[in-house]
Order: structure tokens, then C-alpha cells, then sequence
């Protein structure tokens, strides 16, 4: 399956970077007192950096606003993926455990202070990429049974028709959802050129807990404005 972002997309932000892991074969069963720990400490660690700081105010969460507003998005109303996890941390409201491809990815996004989507690519309905929205490009929130319009333009991340994510890194849908039969996933770090090293850094250890706790076969891949596209089997 191919996994890609526009050339639209660069137009507006130049600078992203998407670090990919992508697992096929991998075993989401049961649970790990090991991620849970590393769950935990991760959420600790948030908590303490950003204690009595505004977590829309901090250096690392900039460029993701900068960039929200680049696609036309207000940041202040919608945050990505990142900033929210960081917020909800800071006013203590902490984070459960859902399954061991969630937890990791929870768990890397407070260590590295970065977004971190999982999609289960055996729900795709084909190709899987981040672009503008066009016209019939619908979205299914979580708990909802009718499926939404997508204003054009919108930077989504979608399959078909089928939108996963709204605003770029903002909120992902009911549709494809992580859950313990999941077994073929795409992991994606949203970043830019200035927190490459981090993007980096993330993928590295992300690609080494998948092949300890989910197993099967496990690619590593990043894309830019360079190189817009990934095959996500090997």
C-alpha cells in the first residue's frame, strides 16, 4: 500500500517531515507491564516540564501552531494531536491504557513532546495519504453512525473518500481505530526540519519497541518534499 502527501502539502508547509513505522504482522493482543510502565514515566516527565507553564507558549509546540496557521487553521480553536495530549497532562488529567499500539505511540509522543498518528491499514480503501480535501470527502466521528461533509481544502488525512484525520494532526475518526485484532499499522510523526533529530530519534525507538512487544515484519521510512511517497509493505 502506498502512504503519501501531496505536493499541495509542501506548498503550504515546505518544511514537514513524516517519520513512518510501519508494522505488518504484528501481535496487539493482551498487554505489556513494561509499555504501561513506559507509559507512565513518560507521562511523569511531561507533567514535570511543563508544570506551571502554558503549554501553547513552549518552544516546541510553536512550529505546529505556525504551521496550522499556514493551512488555515486556528490553533487556538484546534490544537494538534501533540498540544492536546501535552495539555491534558498538565492540568493533570494523566492518560489511560488502551492497547499496546496505542500506548507505545502515547507513550513516545509525551517523551519527544511530538504527534504521533496509528492507522490500521488493513481498513484502508486504498491508498492512504495527507492532501486537501476535495469535494465528497466525508469524515465518521468517534461514537457517530452518520458520516460528516469535509470543507475543500481542508488538510486531511485520507483513504478514498474517507477522511481518518481532520486538520492535518488534529482529530483522527471512528474509522480504522486501533484496536487488539489490529495487526498491519502505519505509525506516523508529524514534525518538521527543526525538530528532524527528534523525528529521528522517535522512529528509532519506536521501530525497536514494535519489534520487541508487536513483532512481524517492521520498515522505517520518512517522507519530505523530497520524497513524497512510501510503500508501506516490504
Amino acid at each position: 500500500m502506498r502512504f503519501y502527501v501531496s505536493e499541495d502539502v509542501f506548498k503550504m508547509i515546505p518544511d514537514a517531515q513524516f517519520g513512518l513505522v510501519s508494522v505488518e504482522g504484528g501481535d496487539n493482543k493482551g498487554e505489556s507491564q513494561e509499555i504501561l510502565e513506559l507509559l507512565d514515566s513518560s507521562i511523569k516527565a511531561c507533567a514535570e516540564h511543563f508544570e506551571g507553564k502554558k503549554v501553547k507558549n513552549e518552544p516546541e509546540l510553536q512550529p505546529y501552531r505556525e504551521a496550522f496557521k499556514a493551512i488555515g487553521i486556528n490553533p487556538n480553536r484546534y490544537m494538534c494531536a501533540a498540544e492536546a495530549l501535552m495539555t491534558r497532562v498538565a492540568k493533570g488529567q494523566g492518560m489511560h491504557s488502551i492497547n499496546k499500539i496505542v500506548d507505545i505511540g502515547n507513550a513516545l509522543s509525551y517523551k519527544y513532546i511530538i504527534p504521533i498518528g496509528a492507522h490500521d491499514l488493513d481498513t484502508m480503501l486504498g491508498d492512504f495519504g495527507v492532501r486537501p480535501a476535495v469535494e465528497g470527502d466525508t469524515f465518521l466521528p468517534f461514537g457517530a453512525e452518520e458520516r460528516e461533509p469535509v470543507p475543500e481544502g481542508e488538510v486531511v488525512y485520507v483513504t478514498g473518500s474517507h477522511v481518518r484525520t481532520r486538520r492535518w494532526t488534529w482529530r483522527q475518526g471512528d474509522e480504522g481505530k486501533i484496536t487488539e485484532d489490529t495487526s498491519h499499522v502505519l505509525f506516523i510523526i508529524d514534525g518538521f526540519e527543526s525538530n528532524l533529530d527528534s523525528i529521528l530519534a522517535c522512529r528509532e525507538e519506536l521501530a525497536g519497541l514494535c519489534r520487541k512487544y508487536l513483532g512481524g515484519k517492521i520498515k522505517e521510512g520518512l517522507i519530505n518534499k523530497e520524497n513524497m511517497e512510501f510503500e508501506t509493505q516490504l
